[in-house]
């Protein structure tokens, strides 16, 4: 049956391998049940709805992603996104979170429109091979930021990121939490490498659990003490099954009066949501596709239509459901490098998220320090590529640099992006190269610049 429906041995793989690399790309991404709702309920959202919202959205994207392209990318409610949903239109402009949820279901019609319509699938094929490349090794860059960052390795400094400090860590000859958490990291990093090299199936899924375990162990011995206080919370489960929060507070909670008495402020919010959400999918997809060898000569997906079109749907269910834009995940690379190849993948992640909602205490005690190590050793794979990059041609060479670097210290997929685009575009005009720009390149350079100086 799994053969038939998702063509497992024409894409080199089979069901042990898909059920593993969906266990592990939910396993990198489960946080966002716990982020998610922290975020959106500062815009006076109900927690609880946003959990169930965030975990049924995500399911039925993994579903939808399976159904339309048989690829093995996840989706969820999307970073940046929904601090932009909470912070910026609801506590900063001033609107009711019910606008800022019919701006996200708006944009994600807009999204199935193009989808439709071709257009994101051109802006897709135009983006030029270089480029592609770099956003996956880009991503590699990013997400190994984000990474040091959950393991607690680089922090807050002078120099804005700084390495964690072990001297000032160590109170009475013993290592305090941060301390401990980040040597279980590197534990961690150093294990996943270790069974990575070996060729280790689940290596990745192996290495979370193990530096879990090894938590759990540093707590039984007193080396670490949970302090929610201070955001170190218990890592063993005290609580493994509870009933979903009802869905009432946030579903189908639409508020299109608005529209009328604040036209053009909507339409900016609006916007800013499909401009970076079209960019962040493009990046992801990009980046995962490349990372799975999925993108044919000319740098183009096969299916990539039915891809995006999962990613709309999934925008505009959300907003139904009450979550902020739902989006391609970059942790789908952690299930990718662990073989996963088509929509099983997906679909395991999704029935993940729904199993979710009734042992989300036990999902939800995994600690960011042991899922670390898992976003630092796939940033190593995906920047493995940075050799296919023509470093000789330096109108293709800066372009990939500006993405690359842009991505990580810009901590944004879409920005890395914007700075490839125009960068590439400029160099290739300025040095009579510029018929080996798409127009559509032009098109996206320009409006790149414009919302830098007018949003």
């Amino acid at each position: 049956m799994f053969e038939k429906l998702f063509k497992l041995e024409a894409n080199g793989t089979n069901v042990k391998t898909e059920l593993v690399a969906g266990i592990t790309t939910f396993m990198t991404m489960v946080y966002i049940l716990a982020v998610n709702p922290n975020i959106l309920s500062a815009s006076g959202m109900d927690a609880g709805a946003i959990v169930t919202a965030t975990a049924v959205a995500s399911a039925i994207g993994c579903f939808c992603m399976a159904l339309f392209s048989n690829k093995p990318f996840a989706l969820s409610a999307g970073l940046g996104l929904n601090a932009y949903f909470a912070y910026t239109v609801c506590i900063g402009m001033g609107y009711p979170w019910q606008v800022a949820l019919t701006a996200v279901f708006v944009e994600g019609v807009i999204f199935i429109v193009l989808s439709l319509t071709n257009v994101r699938e051109a802006i897709f094929n135009a983006i030029p091979t270089t480029l592609k490349t770099a956003v996956s090794v880009g991503i590699g860059f990013f997400i190994t930021f984000i990474g040091v960052q959950n393991a607690g390795l680089i922090v807050d400094g002078s120099t804005l990121v700084t390495l964690f400090g072990f001297n000032a860590s160590l109170s009475n000859g013993t290592f305090t939490n941060q301390g401990i958490t980040v040597i279980l990291s590197l534990f961690g990093v150093i294990c996943t490498a270790a069974l990575l090299v070996k060729g280790v199936k689940g290596y990745m899924l192996y290495g979370i659990l193990n530096t879990w375990l090894l938590g759990i162990i540093a707590q039984l011995l007193g080396l670490y003490v949970p302090n929610p206080e201070l955001g170190y919370y218990s890592v063993i489960p005290t609580q493994i099954f509870s009933a979903p929060a009802s869905l009432a507070p946030t579903f189908l909670k639409f508020d299109f009066s608005y529209i009328a008495t604040h036209t053009i402020d909507f339409i900016v919010v609006v916007f800013a949501f499909l401009f970076v959400d079209i960019f962040d999918t493009l990046g992801t997809v990009i980046g995962c596709a490349s990372k799975a060898d999925m993108l044919d000569e000319n740098g183009q997906l096969d299916g990539i239509k039915g891809v995006l079109l999962a990613d709309a749907v999934a925008t505009t269910v959300g907003a139904a459901l009450g979550t902020s834009t739902v989006t391609t995940f970059v942790e789908s690379s952690s299930g990718i490098s662990e073989g996963g190849r088509t929509g099983l993948t997906s679909v395991v992640t999704g029935i993940l998220f729904l199993l979710a909602l009734f042992f989300s205490p036990l999902f939800l005690t995994i600690p960011s320090f042991a899922t670390a190590p898992a976003l630092i050793v796939v940033g190593f794979l995906m920047m493995q590529q940075v050799t296919k990059i023509d470093w000789n041609d330096l109108t293709e060479a800066i372009p990939a640099f500006n993405c690359i670097t842009m991505m990580g210290f810009a901590y944004s997929i879409s920005d890395g992006i914007a700075f490839g685009i125009i960068s590439y575009t400029i160099l290739k005009l300025l040095t009579g190269k510029y018929k080996d720009v798409n127009v559509l390149l032009y098109i996206l350079s320009v409006l790149f610049i414009l919302k830098y100086f007018l949003i």
